[in-house]
């Protein structure tokens, strides 16, 4: 039986011997993967074979290809690259891809401006610039820049400052020494420079000189018995020091390079990554990929994205698999860097040790996620299926909950709050404002909600989502008369086929309809859990909604004894400021920049609140 179209077996007579790189797409036209080979006609055929088909990942792909697309390449370098940047333009299903595919940030110094600063950026162009990074989870940008400020007067103002350009008055920083003061012409552009550089040393991971002269410079203070001064640059070494701490890792001898690590679960692969510079480990992080396939397909896949045209790539890159076309890859690093790039599999000695230790990180990083799916599995999926079971209703798919909040019977609302597979969908979040109802009537206003709800969801188009979706089970916040309330008006609709309890407070018990006794879940069990969980959210957002009500209820009372604010002016007044406290504290400015209040109603509204 064959598993692909006739417009599938057409193109595969045509394929050339040549290299390139193919794209597979689906019934719809989306590019679902993404490959690059060394003669097209043979690499392309394999997946339509049938050895393709024992690789269950490759199957299910392959069940999806509706049309293929080939481009011709002059060589198999030509087709990685290009294959590199189809996938990270098109982000195929089926290709190897990161969890997590952000771009980290980088330090960028412009050298060309006279008085260069640290931006922090995500891209890296070729602009000139310096770029250091990228910075990760174990030594933040935003640590980095912390101690730079502290550790150099170099400026944190984004302003435009040229050597010849017009002077400022100098900020708080520069008279706090923390800054040189190039905006008021305090040093040239050239002296400033000399900090520049000290601050692309520390970029770089190279402290020696820094270090050596905050010591001359405190013991030289010490000398004079200026301690305060001497104090100051103590504090600087301190800083310094907790920053080597917490970079190093055991590996002194090390220079520039990249260690990953590969690691397979049963839906997950991850690759770890330590970033080594000048001996120190600068970077750290994880990377999680579905339908990984081998450790070989998952550190290629992985490398192919994870260099981008400009960053900084190491000549040396160690990692615990090769990647089946690794030469081909280091080939093309040695291109995109401009210098010899290797990729090692070390087998002993100190690489040997990182890499190891990178594979340890791997998999404990791993197991937590793997634990962590099982625990979230078990709150939602599972809690709803268990919650099912205990009610005799099968699996709860959606499930609704409404409350009631009202202040003395005043701004009466309801919510419906839903969840979809035991989360909560906050897409499907719905307010009512109590219409029919006078007074504090809590059963009347849950019936006015059930029947909106179910009226006008019989009214949507969409019946499987939305209002037009049937509950498999609805939950009221409240005992048995909550309950029997909101079972009359289900039945007055004819929709007593819904599954619905009441969950009452104080021992959290369930209430269902024809049942003599509540029902009392376990406690710290995820079923108990979840019915909390969605009782909590359906109390928190109508109490929400409530007070939002009666903020602009008191706010439109107050504006109503201001001489000049009618209806248009009060709306625009609420929707500029939000609530009393803001307009209190609004200066006649603020207020009179307000659409239709002119500045002699600034003023009233200024001398209402000033009195």
């Amino acid at each position: 039986m064959k598993l692909y179209s006739s417009v599938v077996e057409e193109k595969l007579k045509t394929l050339p011997n040549e290299p390139g790189v193919y794209l597979m797409r689906d019934a719809h036209g989306t590019v679902i993967y993404v490959g690059k080979a060394r003669v097209l006609k043979n690499r392309v055929r394999q997946y339509f074979g049938v050895g393709a088909q024992k690789n269950s990942k490759t199957a299910a792909m392959v069940s999806q290809i509706s049309d293929f697309e080939y481009i011709i390449t002059d060589s198999e370098k030509e087709a990685l690259i290009l294959e590199c940047n189809l996938i990270k333009e098109y982000q195929p299903h089926y290709n190897i891809l990161l969890k997590d595919g952000k771009h980290y940030p980088y330090a960028k110094v412009n050298l060309k401006k006279d008085y260069p600063i640290i931006e922090i950026v995500r891209k890296v162009e070729r602009d000139g610039a310096k770029y250091f990074g990228p910075y990760l989870e174990a030594y933040s940008i935003r640590e980095m820049l912390d101690a730079i400020y502290k550790l150099f007067p170099l400026r944190s103002c984004k302003k435009e400052i040229e050597q010849n350009g017009r002077k400022e008055r100098p900020c708080l920083n520069y008279q706090m020494g923390r800054c040189l003061g190039p905006c008021a012409h305090k040093v040239t552009k050239d002296e400033y420079r000399k900090t520049v550089d000290g601050v692309l040393e520390f970029l770089s991971g190279d402290y020696r000189r820094l270090e050596d002269q905050l010591k001359k410079e405190m013991n030289a203070a010490s000398a004079k018995m200026d301690y305060e001064k001497a104090a100051v640059f103590r504090d600087k070494l301190r800083i310094l020091e907790k920053i080597k701490q917490k970079q190093e890792a055991g590996f002194p001898d090390l220079r520039d390079r990249d260690i990953f690590a590969a690691v397979l679960g049963e839906k997950y692969g991850v690759v770890q990554t330590f970033l080594v510079r000048k001996g120190k480990i600068t970077g750290a992080r994880r990377f999680f990929m579905e339908q990984p396939g081998s450790a070989e397909e998952l550190i290629g896949g992985f490398l192919k994205q994870y260099y981008v045209e400009g960053a900084f790539i190491p000549k040396r890159i160690y990692m615990n698999v090769l990647p089946e076309d690794h030469i081909l890859l280091a080939e093309w690093l040695t291109d995109m860097s401009g210098r010899k790039t290797e990729i090692i599999l070390p087998k002993r000695g100190e690489h040997k040790r990182l890499v190891d230790m990178a594979e340890r990180n791997a998999r404990e990083a791993l197991k937590r996620k793997e634990q962590s799916e099982i625990r979230a599995y078990q709150r939602s999926i599972g809690a709803a299926q268990k919650l099912g079971e205990i009610l005799g209703i099968g699996y709860i798919k959606r499930m609704e909950c409404y409350d009631i909040s009202n202040t003395q019977g005043t701004d009466s609302v309801a919510s419906m709050v839903v969840f979809i597979d035991g989360k909560p969908n906050k897409k499907e979040y719905r307010r009512f404002r109590i219409k029919t109802v006078k007074g504090a009537n809590d059963f009347a206003s849950m019936a006015e909600a059930l029947e909106r709800r179910i009226r006008e969801g019989f009214q949507a188009e969409d019946k499987e989502h939305g209002f037009g979706a049937v509950p498999d089970l609805i939950v009221v916040d409240g005992g048995k008369g909550q309950l029997s309330s909101a079972v009359s008006t289900l039945e007055s609709l004819g929709m007593e086929d819904i599954h619905i309890v009441g969950l009452a407070k104080r021992e959290e018990e369930i209430f269902v309809p024809g049942m003599e006794n509540s029902i009392i879940l376990a406690k710290n069990s995820p079923e108990l859990g979840l019915i909390t969980a969605i009782r909590d959210e359906a109390h928190r957002f109508a109490i929400t909604y409530h007070r939002s009500l009666r903020e602009k209820r008191t706010i439109a009372s107050e504006l109503d004894k201001i001489k000049g604010i009618g209806p248009k002016r009060k709306q625009a007044l609420l929707q500029k400021f939000g609530d009393i406290e803001s307009i209190r504290n609004a200066s006649i400015d603020e207020l009179a920049a307000t659409p239709g209040v002119d500045v002699a109603t600034a003023r009233e509204i200024y001398k209402y609140f000033m009195q």
